[in-house]
């Protein structure tokens, strides 16, 4: 039982009986009271009367005596919910008298409300803060106070009579600001009854958080507006002016199909990039679901799916012999649609719509490592697109050893780091030995060059399909490179005249004809029994190349020692 009471007992001094009855005076316990809503009250009524008549209370509240004595009665009152008057009375001698008794119902703020509508505004939107209090008496007593981040909003009190007629109620609006966001709001309710006797009660409601956002322009889709079934490709999506932009939430989708987007942000931009790989040929769409705080916006582009693969092209046989005739066929693949327009490199004539492209090729040598051209080529909404493949062909061919990659005079000058230079042609590519005399020359280290390399080298390339061999004259002319030789020599150039110097390079000339022819007799040995054997690969003859011995005995170059 919660109470707030006053006692007041007033005494009186009677001469006589007659006149204390006549001046008896009846008193309330308390003479105020403070009951908060429901609770009980326990009221004593009594009186002077020396020999009093009937007494008690007046009320309109539940009440039960709870005791009484000679000149006085107690009262519990239950579940006071109104405030009421109590009157408590007694008679003597006849004469009733009375006394009231004035009971204030308190009820304190146990539950505040406040509320943010909307909980997410856009920026420079208004938005409404309200807080109220739902049982709450006296209602005068009561202040109502919105805090911002615990700094005062704005206060509002019920002391005047119209505002005591109202709502326990404060309703305020706010234009959003961007720094609003994530600020915290409340309200605090003060019941303040010292003013009557009684006490300070204080409550508060839970904390709101108020969100800020800018979601102004719709987002905008970056894909081609065509894709290949099957093919990975890019679609970005940009939201831009959007705050704040770390909390945007994008999903994507090619049709029915989701896709996995990956976002970043800088500023007030967002980007969500996701690889789409369409699955079904025709016409969809690509959208963009946008969605921040409660506000979602979509965009839609439309796309087209076709379905191109590249072109075959098919060659009868990827490694054949020098001199075979192949055929060379490119054709579009059964899953394009519509059907594609072909060309075939080195193709006489372009083929019908639909039909195949094709060439009947004999086979030289110049054609080792050709690519040879599958392009095909369709319409697809207006666009010409066109693909291609390309494959290469392989034509073996026994080996060579042409004057452009392998040279048969050589000049080394006497003193430099010099080699063999000897570059064999054909297919397999052929392993090439070079020697003076029975012995092997290594054609991958530098030697420096002195006059006992002024020799004829025999030089032998082979393959699987044949050998050939060729010799190279060596000639190892002396240094003239230092610095004393190259003066005098440059002075004595200087005073020679011009038919004398013309007479010089003729003699140099002569002299190096002379160097070969010495060097030139006798070297290449070729036996027989030397010839390598081919490993047996379809197509490819095994054994010692034709013509090759007969070459060897007949070539100024090469010559057979019997």
């Amino acid at each position: 039982m919660e109470l707030l009471l006053l006692a007041y007992t007033t005494a009186i001094a009677i001469p006589d009986p007659k006149a204390a009855e006549e001046l008896f005076e009846v008193s309330v316990w308390p003479d105020q009271a403070f009951v908060k809503y429901g609770q009980s009250l326990m009221v004593n009524c009594s009186t002077t009367c020396p020999d009093p008549g009937p007494g008690g209370i007046e009320t309109l509240l539940k009440r039960t005596q709870v005791g009484k004595g000679p000149q006085w009665k107690e009262f519990l009152l239950e579940d006071v919910t109104q405030n009421s008057i109590v009157q408590c009375f007694f008679s003597c001698t006849g004469i009733q008298k009375d006394i009231s008794l004035g009971i204030t119902v308190y009820q304190p703020p146990e539950q505040v409300i406040m509320e943010l509508q909307p909980a997410w505004v856009a920026v420079d939107e208004a938005f409404i803060v309200t807080c109220h209090v739902p049982s709450v008496t006296p209602l005068e007593g009561l202040t109502l106070t919105l805090l911002q981040n615990d700094q005062e909003l704005h206060k509002k009190n019920f002391r005047s009579l119209s505002a005591a007629s109202q709502r326990a109620e404060i309703t305020i609006n706010v234009k959003a600001q961007m720094e609003d966001d994530r600020c915290n709001f409340s309200c605090r309710a003060e019941l303040d009854l010292s003013s009557r006797g009684g006490g300070l009660f204080r409550n508060s409601s839970a904390i709101k958080v108020l969100r800020i956002f800018e979601f102004s322009q719709s987002p905008q889709i970056w894909v081609s507006s065509l894709l290949e079934v099957g093919m990975a490709e890019t679609v970005s999506c940009e939201v831009a002016r959007v705050f704040p932009a770390e909390e945007v939430v994008v999903h994507m989708f090619l049709g029915d199909q989701q896709l996995d987007p990956f976002l970043s942000w800088e500023g007030d931009t967002v980007w969500a990039n996701a690889t789409v790989r369409a699955t079904e040929t025709g016409d969809q769409e690509v959208s963009c679901l946008v969605s921040l705080g409660p506000v979602e916006q979509k965009t839609r582009e439309p796309v087209h799916v076709y379905s191109f693969p590249p072109p075959v092209l098919e060659i009868e046989e990827l490694y054949p012999l020098a001199g075979t005739e192949i055929n060379i066929t490119c054709s579009g693949h059964v899953l394009t649609f519509p059907s594609p327009t072909l060309r075939l490199q080195g193709a006489p004539d372009l083929p019908l719509p639909g039909e195949p492209a094709w060439l009947l090729l004999t086979t030289r040598e110049e054609d080792d490592g050709r690519n040879f051209s599958c392009e095909a080529s369709v319409e697809v909404q207006g666009q010409r697109l066109s693909k291609s493949t390309v494959i290469q062909l392989h034509v073996l061919y026994k080996p060579r050893l042409e004057e452009s990659g392998c040279p048969g005079n050589q000049t080394w000058l006497e003193g430099m780091e010099q080699r063999l230079t000897c570059v064999p042609k054909g297919n397999p590519t052929p392993v090439l030995m070079c020697t003076w005399n029975g012995t092997i020359f290594d054609l991958e280290v530098p030697e420096k060059a002195t006059q006992n390399h002024s020799r004829t080298y025999c030089c032998t390339a082979t393959n699987q399909l044949g050998s050939v061999s060729k010799d190279i004259v060596v000639i190892v002319q002396g240094d003239y490179s230092s610095p004393a030789a190259s003066h005098s020599n440059a002075r004595s150039e200087r005073k020679l005249p011009y038919r004398q110097k013309e007479k010089n390079k003729e003699e140099a000339s002569q002299f190096a004809v002379q160097q070969a022819e010495k060097y030139s007799a006798h070297n290449c040995y070729v036996e027989p029994d030397i010839w390598l054997t081919a490993t047996s690969t379809p197509g490819v003859s095994s054994g010692r190349e034709e013509g090759v011995e007969e070459k060897g005995r007949d070539s100024p170059l090469c010559s057979v020692v019997p």
